[in-house]
């Protein structure tokens, strides 16, 4: 529907050097994605709004904040926007750290537009799912929220794929009364058949993506 389609993501530039946050957005202009550019990695933080689709694009060396200690604040803040560093040759090592403690990737200057372009696509549709999921997740943990302490039991055992009548005897109460707890929590999760409360219930807990 409409009312959910979420705004075109970002690209957020930080380098303190202005020539190459100027051709960074020059080339982002190009291929018409927008994009915003900051100074400093501080400055971004003021600024960040974690609501905001996007990806980083984030110079490793800087003075102040280095890329480094932005993307530990980040990690602090449980932000999850995916982080591209850009590196001079010196700084792979440093780069291959980043990538082990969550950075998407990193691109070595010189870099061809085209590839910069290509792997930001590529981290843009993936942080696009992965949004996507977060947002189902939510949705089903809500869901989840509004059944009763009886409704809750009943599904649980219901999802665990033990028969009404087992149910029935286990929580010692009629089968009549766990056909009617049942169909609420089919009706509350908008689950229309079992195999899609056992999905959704399995997506709350974390156990499938």
């Amino acid at each position: 529907m409409a009312e959910t389609k979420e705004a075109k993501p970002i690209v957020f530039i930080v380098d303190d050097d202005d020539a190459v946050r100027e051709s960074l957005e020059f080339l982002m202009k190009s291929i018409d994605q927008p994009a915003e550019s900051f100074a400093s990695a501080q400055e971004f933080l003021d600024a960040y709004d974690q609501d905001k689709p996007g990806c980083l694009l984030l110079d490793i060396r800087m003075p102040g904040m280095s890329g480094l200690e932005l993307q530990e604040k980040l990690d602090e803040m449980h932000a999850v926007i995916p982080v591209i560093f850009i590196t001079g040759h010196g700084d792979v090592p440093m780069a291959v750290n980043a990538i082990k403690a969550g950075a998407a990737d990193f691109i070595q200057k010189p870099f061809r537009d085209q590839e910069l372009i290509d792997r930001i696509k590529e981290v843009l549709e993936d942080d696009a799912e992965n949004r996507a999921d977060r947002l189902e997740k939510s949705e089903v943990i809500k869901r989840m929220e509004t059944l009763t302490e009886r409704e809750n039991e009943v599904m649980e055992q219901v999802v665990a794929g033990k028969a009404n009548k087992v149910v029935a005897i286990d929580l010692n109460v009629s089968q009549r009364t766990v056909e009617i707890h049942r169909a609420n929590v089919m009706e509350k999760m908008k689950a229309k058949s079992l195999a899609q409360l056992v999905r959704l219930v399995m997506k709350a807990r974390g156990e499938i993506q």
